[in-house]
C-alpha cells in the first residue's frame, strides 16, 4: 500500500507541473494584454515602422547551392560530434564500439562520395 501512495505522489506533481506549465503562459498572456498600453494607427500596420513605405517584392530570391552548401555541413558537422563521446569512453566500450564507430564513419563517407558525385559541393 505503501508502494502506491508512493506512485500516486509521482503522478500528483506531475499533473501540478502540467496545470502550472498551461495556466502560468495563460495568465501572464492576459495580464501583458491587460496592462500594455493600446493605441492602433495606420504606420503600425504597415511592414516597417521606419517612415518609409515599403516598395518592391519582398521576396530574395537566393541561389539554391548556399542552402545545400550549409546543410552538408550542418549534417557533416553534426555527426562529428558523435565521435567526441565514443573517443572519449573508448577504453571502457572495447572493440565492439570500435566497429561500431567505424560503421559510422563508412556511412559518413558513403554519404559524402555520394554528394560528390551529384556535384552538391561544387562551387559556381
Amino acid at each position: 500500500m505503501d508502494l502506491l501512495n508512493v506512485y500516486q505522489n509521482n503522478y500528483l506533481i506531475v499533473f501540478i507541473f502540467l496545470i502550472l506549465g498551461i495556466i502560468l503562459p495563460i495568465v501572464a498572456l492576459f495580464f501583458g494584454k491587460l496592462l500594455r498600453p493600446s493605441k492602433p494607427e495606420e504606420a503600425k500596420y504597415t511592414t516597417y515602422e521606419s517612415g518609409i513605405d515599403p516598395f518592391g517584392d519582398s521576396r530574395v530570391q537566393f541561389n539554391i547551392a548556399y542552402y545545400i552548401f550549409a546543410l552538408m555541413f550542418v549534417i557533416f558537422d553534426i555527426e562529428t560530434v558523435f565521435l567526441y563521446p565514443w573517443a572519449v569512453a573508448y577504453e571502457k566500450l572495447g572493440i565492439f564500439a570500435l566497429v561500431e564507430m567505424l560503421i559510422f564513419v563508412v556511412m559518413l563517407i558513403i554519404g559524402l562520395i555520394y554528394a560528390w558525385k551529384k556535384k552538391v559541393l561544387k562551387w559556381n
